[in-house]
């Protein structure tokens, strides 16, 4: 380019040239990004109007979700046996993703990434899951969740243009057991029960301290959210006090409610989330989407500020955002989270492995595939299995970047490792709830990663991941 300069210069087109560039590079920017960050703010239709509209889209939109799901997946209740999650809920078994055309997973796994992409044979279940309606977006919750806070709260968290899309019995059990690092000896403390703002207190008073027991009040009490305020661009029929943390985090765990990141524009490029569990939070050192937080107390406060509103602090401060007081709020919500411990694991031993003296033998030979052959132990050490950093596992070598229903399936960019401890009580699984069992898991990761592993292999894989 200098050498073209210096050979028009004497010409005059040197500046000619510039502009040129200059004026191709931000178009060619421009049809990359979208038309603006922000949600609308001054809303031109009226709240009935907008109801009525969204509520006659709703079975169309339904539809077109349901039927993705049913094309990916087998969504059909098959319990394991003898298997179930750590309070009796059954965990569901078996490879889910559905193949096309014949092809086999023992192929498929033969076959090098350049080939998939260009024969268009990755599996549609290893694809980005998209949010329900993608482009719009927002908190949707369980069925079971709406109804056991309408019972007891009289708060009701139903969206009049959507509903949930992932049947129960692949979700996790409901209420989830609380377990304490402070008090191990209690087993779960929850008795059953769903930790509301109407039963928190008698629940622990007496088992936390003054800071716990507030920072739990605060985690149970509803605040302002982006679909579940007073304003007439929200979601709910009638307004609504909002959101609780433990409204998606239930019980300090998940029911894989769901909305979008915060943190990406475009719309189409926002990542559906999968709710993680808090289980063991307290050693994990990476926090939010995008992994920038780095306490438990930077994302206490970043979800009232900005994750309750997709982000959008113009939002927020229309809908009533919760400021919370950092010396104080911020830290007594972040040392009651730090205090959720993951389940008991028998089997394991002081050190998070396996006691030979308690395994089963193929318990054991999992156990030498995670560490070994599979490479999970790369990312997932002991005794939590997890490395506390991220990975980009570049999934967009199997694929044509496409759009699925509103979502752009391309790149995801560097994920979080997960702690897999108590990994059998959180499906679905990634980070976008695309991998229904573990099952779908093993085979995901044996593809990306090509690994070249057995069906032997992968079935003492999943044995292994179920007692962690």
């Amino acid at each position: 380019m200098k050498q073209l300069i210096k050979k028009y210069r004497r010409a005059g087109l040197a500046v000619l040239i510039m502009t040129i560039m200059v004026i191709g590079a931000a178009y060619a920017k421009e049809i990359e990004k979208g038309a603006t960050s922000y949600a609308p703010v001054d809303i031109k239709e009226d709240f009935a109007s907008t109801m009525a509209r969204m509520k006659a889209a709703k079975p169309e939109i339904m539809k077109r979700q349901m039927d993705l799901l049913n094309e990916r997946y087998d969504l059909s209740d098959r319990p394991a046996r003898d298997v179930t999650m750590s309070r009796g809920k059954a965990v569901q078994e078996g490879v889910r993703i559905k193949l096309q055309g014949g092809m086999t997973w023992e192929r498929l796994a033969s076959i090098s990434p350049e080939e998939i992409r260009e024969q268009n044979l990755f599996p549609p279940g290893f694809f980005p899951l998209p949010f329900p309606n993608h482009p719009e977006g927002g908190m949707l919750f369980p069925k079971f969740m709406i109804d056991e806070i309408t019972k007891q709260e009289e708060r009701d968290l139903t969206r009049f243009d959507l509903d949930f899309d992932l049947p129960d019995h692949v979700l996790p059990e409901f209420p989830a057991p609380i377990y304490l690092t402070t008090r191990p000896d209690l087993g779960d403390v929850s008795q059953g029960k769903l930790v509301t703002i109407m039963n928190y207190y008698e629940l622990f008073n007496g088992i936390l301290n003054p800071k716990q027991l507030e920072g739990l009040r605060l985690l149970v009490t509803p605040f302002p959210q982006q679909q579940f305020n007073q304003t007439e661009d929200r979601r709910s029929e009638k307004p609504s006090r909002g959101v609780a943390c433990f409204d998606c985090h239930a019980n300090g765990h998940t029911i894989a409610s769901t909305h979008l990141v915060g943190d990406i524009r475009p719309q189409e490029f926002r990542h559906r989330l999968d709710t993680p569990t808090l289980r063991g939070v307290n050693i994990q050192r990476l926090f939010g989407s995008q992994r920038a937080l780095k306490s438990i107390e930077d994302f206490t406060e970043f979800e009232q500020r900005a994750a309750y509103f997709d982000g959008d602090p113009v939002i927020a401060t229309k809908k009533g955002v919760n400021i919370l007081e950092r010396g104080s709020q911020v830290h007594f919500m972040a040392e009651f989270q730090s205090i959720l411990d993951f389940p008991p694991a028998p089997k394991l031993n002081i050190y998070g492995k396996l006691d030979p003296a308690k395994a089963t033998p193929a318990e054991l030979q999992g156990e030498a595939l995670f560490n070994g052959k599979a490479q999970c132990a790369v990312c997932h050490p002991a005794p939590y299995y997890t490395d506390n950093s991220m990975h980009n596992l570049k999934t967009e070598r199997f694929y044509q970047p496409r759009m699925i229903n509103g979502r752009m399936a391309s790149a995801d960019g560097p994920i979080k490792t997960f702690p897999l401890r108590g990994i059998k009580d959180s499906p679905p699984y990634l980070h976008d709830d695309r991998l229904l069992t573990l099952e779908d898991t093993v085979e995901f990761f044996n593809l990306v990663l090509q690994l070249g592993l057995t069906e032997q292999e992968k079935m003492d894989l999943v044995v292994f991941m179920r007692v962690l």
